[in-house]
């Protein structure tokens, strides 16, 4: 996967303001059942949030949004209080649902980032 640029990060969160988390991350962090849910949640919608419930710390959800992006080779768009957004597109075209810009001034002008 290519790496999002700002403006491309930017249209993301934009998007995903209006979402609900789909994953929350418990006292045992990352397990395999927490990032099959992951998988899961980006093939079906290719942009999800991620919810901390018991690691508050800003250095711990770093790592943590990190090994996620890594471990199921999503972006990672950012992460807002203790929620993290995450992103991949599908690997078929046609069942691909979010455009992303290609460039910063022409929004109009869409292209997909695979």
């Amino acid at each position: 996967m290519k790496t999002l640029k700002g403006y491309q990060r930017k249209y993301l969160r934009g998007l995903a303001h209006g979402m609900k988390p789909v994953v929350f991350i418990g006292q045992k962090g990352i397990t395999e059942s927490v990032i099959r849910e992951i998988n899961d949640a980006l093939a079906m919608h290719e942009l999800v949030k991620v919810k901390f419930v018991d690691f508050k710390e800003k250095a711990s959800k770093k790592e943590l949004s990190e090994a996620i992006e890594n471990t199921t080779s999503s972006e990672w768009v950012g992460t807002i209080g203790h929620v993290s957004i995450f992103y991949r597109c599908h690997h078929e075209p046609e069942k691909r649902r979010i455009t992303i810009p290609c460039h910063a001034a022409r929004a109009d002008n869409p292209c997909n980032i695979s």
